[in-house]
């Protein structure tokens, strides 16, 4: 009876070493994008007392590669590698598992409620919703989806059901990625954190879209939140499209304690929206966008003409003219402001 034993655990790992071997190996394929940008902007105040930037640049090279085993269930792991020195130098690195039962990813990437999120239309480098806008100027960021970014975390993502689709994700700990400390020790070294020095606080995000088509008219929907601490913010999109047209806008909330324990101090709530419209001909497009955020401390708002227009294979030129508007109550520490700006610059995609 041993033999018999033996011999079948010996026939049943031979049957799936035959099965596993019979997938093809995961090789990764390179991609990525490069952005170069030039821009001036003008405003009241500056922290220097002159122009903040002339010149911005972001650069991705991305890994990917994937394998079908053959039970149909595609397994494969995505690497993005920042294209400049940074305390971030892998941008996103995770492992995901497409099946009939939905996506499952474990790794570093954004959350459900990031990547489900749905703002207004934006076309140019600059948007006024989680832009680039403080890159140019001394202004404050407007941000409807207010996500905990790249974390280590597991996300789910159910199959597409009439247009319905659902994702939850969760990370451990907002700490744990590894981000540089300088030192301030004359002389000495940054150091990069261990993975394990985080506080302990967990992040539960989730995300609920829903997109289809009615009859030459596109609907986007989302209803996106996450909890972090003692606190979470919540959001909601929509697009519709019709003809060149995709017009759309988004709301968003986060309450004064969101990412802080019980002992810390209370923050403030914010409470942002955008709207805006596109249009796009060819190889051209062009985008208006408002957006408006009240920071507890004060508001402001601020408005985005985008251009786009595709130059070939992978090659756009992209350009923005930007206006904001920002009041901060008495008291505060953040003064008065407004200006504008005009950027400019192309965007590779390999």
């Amino acid at each position: 009876m041993k033999k018999i034993l033996v011999a079948s655990s010996a026939l049943v790992a031979v049957a799936f070493a035959g099965q596993a071997s019979a997938s093809e190996p995961i090789k990764l394929s390179v991609g990525g994008y490069m952005e170069q940008w030039a821009g001036f902007s003008d405003e009241d105040t500056t922290a220097s007392g002159g122009r903040k930037n002339a010149f911005q640049s972001d650069t991705e090279v991305h890994f990917k590669g994937s394998t079908t085993l053959d039970n149909g269930i595609e397994i494969g792991a995505v690497i993005e590698l920042e294209g400049e020195t940074s305390t971030d130098q892998i941008d996103e690195q995770y492992l995901y598992i497409n099946g009939g039962f939905g996506q499952f990813k474990l790794g570093k990437d954004d959350s459900a409620a990031d990547d489900m999120g749905i703002t207004a239309p934006a076309v140019g480098p600059v948007g006024v919703n989680d832009g680039d806008m403080d890159q140019w100027s001394n202004v404050y960021l407007i941000d409807t989806v207010r996500s905990s970014g790249d974390q280590n975390r597991a996300t789910y993502y159910t199959p597409v059901f009439g247009g319905f689709r659902a994702g939850v994700s969760f990370a451990d700990d907002s700490g744990k990625n590894g981000t540089a400390n300088v030192s301030t020790t004359a002389g000495s070294q940054s150091i990069l954190s261990s993975d394990t020095s985080g506080n302990g606080d967990n992040i539960v995000s989730a995300g609920l879209e829903f997109n289809r088509e009615f009859g030459g008219v596109s609907l986007g929907l989302s209803a996106v939140g996450e909890n972090q601490g003692e606190g979470s913010w919540y959001g909601f999109g929509t697009n519709v499209g019709f003809g060149n047209f995709t017009v759309g806008g988004s709301y968003g909330h986060t309450e004064d304690d969101y990412g802080l324990s019980s002992r810390d101090t209370a923050g403030q709530d914010l409470d942002a929206f955008d709207i805006g419209v596109s249009y796009a001909m060819d190889a051209a497009a062009v985008s208006l966008t408002y957006g408006y955020e009240d920071f507890g401390s004060g508001d402001v708002s601020a408005v985005d003409l985008g251009l786009r227009y595709a130059l070939g294979a992978g090659v756009s030129w992209r350009s923005s003219v930007f206006w904001f508007d920002q009041d901060t109550d008495a008291g505060a520490s953040r003064s008065d402001n407004d200006g504008y700006g005009v950027v400019t610059g192309l965007r590779l995609d390999f």
